[in-house]
């Protein structure tokens, strides 16, 4: 099983989001081709309603701790609650700067 592959099964398991985009942005560094290192979630769930972004950050983190301990280098984070996520367009979820160690 992949790395984003265990990331959706864990994040569906534990938060049943209502949307979730796991997004290997691994291509965007400097590691080899087909790395599975970097990554971004986009996940809406109303487990985080009343909850403030560092709790809904938190959560997510623990959800993947084994893989931030043993397989992800980096994970961008973007967590939200039904009615923020319907306020918004799908433009405005932020994109990830390039690395600027890849060449």
């Amino acid at each position: 099983m992949t790395i984003a592959a265990q990331i959706e099964q864990k994040l569906i398991s534990e938060l049943s989001p209502t949307h979730l985009q796991v997004i290997n942005e691994s291509y965007m560094h400097n590691v080899p081709e087909g790395s599975e290192s970097h990554f971004k979630v986009v996940v809406v769930s109303e487990q985080f309603i009343g909850q403030r972004l560092l709790q809904r950050h938190r959560a997510i983190n623990a959800v993947l701790a084994d893989e931030l301990a043993n397989h992800i280098h980096a994970l961008a984070i973007h967590a939200y609650d039904p009615e923020q996520w319907h306020k918004m367009s799908a433009d405005q979820v932020p994109s990830s700067p390039d690395c600027a160690s890849k060449k």
